[in-house]
Order: structure tokens, then sequence, then C-alpha cells
């Protein structure tokens, strides 16, 4: 019975009603009689109370529907397994409270809530993260020049606040909004911190960045330089991609790319630079591609040379993209003569045949058609193969169909060219006709196999055919698994009769 007078002094506790500011203390102590119940594995021991027949009382307590009132004591919340402390946070009512606000989106209760904790509780460990989430409810709500303080405050005074980082990277987009805004202080602030002076840590981590540093603060604020002006955000770029320390190299590699999206006169002098000067490889591989979006002769000249004078092949795959996004007839010259270069990677010699096929002119597909008979590599015969086919022109589809008869080539390449003809939509009479002149038992599979992927009639009556008269049993039956796939009557029709010999 004394078990049951501390289950029902529990639930007397638990109803009284809670103080609206800070969690009902008071309450807590009503719980320690609880920890004489710790032995009884989650109050099992209960089951030998069989005298609870006549507490008529707790008939109104059914499903502890009357517990609904315990939602409002939010002071519970730490109390795991109502093992409550006599020393509380005093902050935990406020710091509840600002995060409720922030969470319903009242950006400006939440910073005065968290202030409020700064201000009365300074010596607490959540006041400098507190600092944090009252800067970020003001940046919310556009309050910038507040939330900058704060974030600064933070640094100053709470330099071990689980949210430092976070707080950098925020006061960095803070700094690049305002700086956007014309405000100097903002704008000296982002120069200083995308383009530190080399031998510093202005992030207060020893060390060199890596490409997963994105919180880093210099990072934060060279990203930011996104958002500015070209006027105000090339020069500082310029300055990043002008350090050649390996501590530097992942800004220099964000930088580039945030070059090639300021479209001035400095960008193509920039990435120019940087494609000729940089130490590391990537930063070199990307300022060639973003030259690509720069249309000049200039731009084309310095391509051309890195084929020529460089020995990196993904430097020279990134050279040949480039080229074939310029539209100059300089640019198709450069890609036609790396093409021919017996030299050069296959690798690289394969893009450039694709690029050309990419641009369709009379004069990339003469000078496709002539390369072809140069080359002994099969890959590079097989790209232009697929090169031309891109272009569909009926001087291309002729060339391929030469190809397909023509007994001198490698078997491989006449099928590629048998297939390509036949997907660029050849005169389906000349594919029709071709399976009585091959000799070859292979490229006859291979026409069955072309015919299937037409829709004409004359197709269906090509496999019909083979289906009907054909000696030979395995393209026989191709031909009729082919068959079976067409939904077409007359298909049908056939297989029945055949089934049916």
């Amino acid at each position: 019975m004394h078990a049951m007078q501390l289950v029902l002094a529990a639930v007397m506790a638990i109803q009284r009603p809670a103080t609206p500011a800070t969690p009902p203390l008071e309450l807590v102590g009503q719980f320690d009689a609880l920890q004489a119940l710790q032995g009884l594995d989650g109050l099992a021991g209960l089951a030998g109370l069989e005298g609870l027949e006549g507490l008529a009382g707790l008939e109104g307590l059914q499903g502890f529907a009357a517990l609904e009132g315990f939602e409002a004591l939010e002071g519970f919340e730490e109390i795991a397994g109502f093992g409550a402390s006599d020393d509380q946070d005093p902050t935990d009512s406020l710091w509840r409270a600002a995060r409720q606000a922030f969470n319903r989106g009242d950006y400006s209760s939440a910073a005065n809530l968290y202030g409020d904790l700064t201000r009365r509780y300074p010596n607490s460990t959540r006041a400098g993260d507190a600092l944090y989430w009252a800067a970020f409810a003001l940046y919310k709500n556009d309050d910038l020049g507040r939330a900058r303080s704060l974030l600064v405050t933070q640094q100053r005074r709470y330099p071990k606040a689980a949210t430092l980082r976070d707080g950098d990277a925020l006061l960095a987009r803070i700094q690049t909004a305002l700086a956007k805004q014309g405000d100097e202080e903002a704008h000296r602030w982002v120069s200083a911190h995308a383009e530190p002076p080399a031998g510093t840590d202005s992030t207060r981590t020893k060390g060199c960045l890596s490409d997963d540093d994105d919180d880093d603060m210099r990072v934060a604020a060279l990203n930011g330089l996104l958002q500015m002006d070209a006027a105000n955000a090339l020069p500082i770029l310029r300055k990043v991609l002008a350090r050649r320390d390996a501590c530097s190299t992942v800004l220099r590699r964000k930088a580039v790319f945030l070059v090639s999206q300021k479209r001035t006169a400095e960008t193509e002098d920039i990435l120019l630079d940087a494609a000729q000067h940089d130490p590391d490889s990537e930063v070199r591989q990307q300022a060639v591609f973003w030259l690509s979006q720069v249309p000049t002769e200039r731009a084309v000249g310095m391509l051309d040379s890195i084929l020529k004078t460089s020995g990196d092949q993904e430097l020279q795959e990134k050279a040949i993209f480039a080229l074939s996004q310029q539209h100059s007839p300089k640019a198709a010259d450069i890609l036609r003569v790396y093409a021919e270069r017996s030299d050069a990677p296959s690798e690289v010699r394969e893009k450039a045949i694709f690029w050309l096929g990419q641009r369709h002119s009379a004069e990339n597909a003469a000078f496709l058609r002539g390369l072809y008979a140069k080359l002994t590599e099969d890959d590079l015969k097989e790209k232009v193969i697929v090169s031309l086919a891109q272009m569909k022109d009926a001087e291309n589809m002729r060339w391929m169909m030469d190809i397909a008869v023509n007994e001198r080539e490698p078997i491989e390449q006449r099928k590629k060219a048998l297939f390509w003809a036949g997907q660029t939509g050849v005169d389906l009479a000349q594919l029709a006709g071709l399976y009585d002149r091959m000799q070859n038992r292979e490229m006859k599979e291979q026409l069955i196999f072309v015919y299937s992927q037409r829709h004409e009639a004359a197709a269906l009556d090509a496999l019909i055919k083979i289906a009907k008269t054909e000696q030979d049993k395995e393209l026989r039956k191709k031909a009729i698994f082919w068959l079976g796939q067409s939904h077409d009557p007359r298909a049908a029709q056939v297989l029945l009769e055949i089934i049916n010999q």
C-alpha cells in the first residue's frame, strides 16, 4: 500500500498547474519519493495490489486523460526517467521559448529572447550560442547591422562556443550582403577574409584548407563574392589567384569559377593567366574549361597553344571542349588539325572527332570522311562513323553504306556502318536489297537486326522473307524472334503458318 501512496503522490504532483515563466521546479521535489520504486522494474510489483478495487476515486483517471495539462510542464523535457535534479539550468525556459519562437518564424521575438538570455546569464554555457541564434534570427528579418554586431561579439567574448564556425559562415554571408549594399566596413572585411595575407590564420584553425572546408570563413567570404558586382569582386579574385602557396589551392579553385561568372574585359586575362601559370593542375584545367565561355580570338589562340605545348592529357581534353564551344572558323581548324595528329593521345583525338561531328557543316563532314581512310585505330574509326551519323547528311549515309559493303574493311567497322546507316534513315530499299548480296553471315545477322529497328512495311516484308526462305536455321530463328516482337497482324499470321508447318 505504501507503493500506491507514492504513485498517488506523484500523480497529484503532476496535476498541479505550472507557472508560465519558468519550469515549475518546486514540482520536481515531488518525484523524489519515486526513487523508492527503482527496484520495481516499471512498477511490475503493483501486480500484487489486489485491493485496488476500492480506489473508486481513480475512475476519473481512465487512461490518465486527466494528465493532459502535463504538456505545459516544459521544464520536464530534460528529466529523463523522472530523475530530476535540483540544480536545473536557469536558462532552460528562455532557451526553449526562444527556440519555439524561431521555429514558428517569429524572428523578432526569438532575437529578443536569445539576447535576453545572454544579458541575464552572460557566464552560462549557452550564452555564446544564444548570440549566434539571435544573429541568425536578425538575419532572417534582414536586420543585417545588428546581426553583424552580435556575431562580432560572439567571436570576441565566446571563442569556445559550439556555434562559432557556423557564426563565421553567417558573418561572411552578412558582410557580403552589406558590401553589396555599399557598406564600406563590410567591403573591407570581405576583401581581407577572402584573400588574407600570406602566413595569417583568419579562421583560428591551423593548417591548410581542404575541399571539404565549406564552412571556413575564407571560403564563405569567397563564395559571397558571387553576389557582388564584378567591379568589386574581380580585384579580390585576382589577388587570390595570384597566390602560389599550397595552402591557398582550395581558394584558387573556387576563385576560378567565380571569375568565370563575371563577364568583363578582365575575365579573359585572369583565366588565361591561371591556365598558363597556376601550379595546381585542377586550377589550370578549370581555367581552360571556363575559357569556353570567352568568345575571343585571343582565347582561341591560347587554347591552341595548350594543345601544342602541354603534356597534361586532362588539360588537353578541357582545351578541346573549350574550342568546341567557340563558334569561330579558327577553332574548327584547330580541332581538325588535332584530330589528325598521330602523336596525340587517342582518347583526346576521339573527343576532337566527336565535337567536329556535333558541328554540322559540309567542311567537317568531308574532313571526317577523308580522315577515316588515314586512321589505323579501330576506336578512332568507330568515332568517325558515329560522328558522321550525327550529321544525318545524305552524302554521309551513302558513305556509310559503301563502308558496309566493302569487304576489305574490318567486319566490326562494316557492322557499325550498317547499323548507323539504318539508324539515320538510309533508304530502306537499299537495305532490303542488300541481304541477298551479302556473303558474310555476321553481316546478314546485323541486317536482320537493322530491319527489326525500322517501322516501315518493307522492313517487315524483309523479315518475313528471311523467316520463310532462309536456309540458315540460325538466321531464320533470329528473323522469327524479331517477328515475335512486332505488333503487326501480318507477323502474327506468319508465325502461325510456321507453327502449322
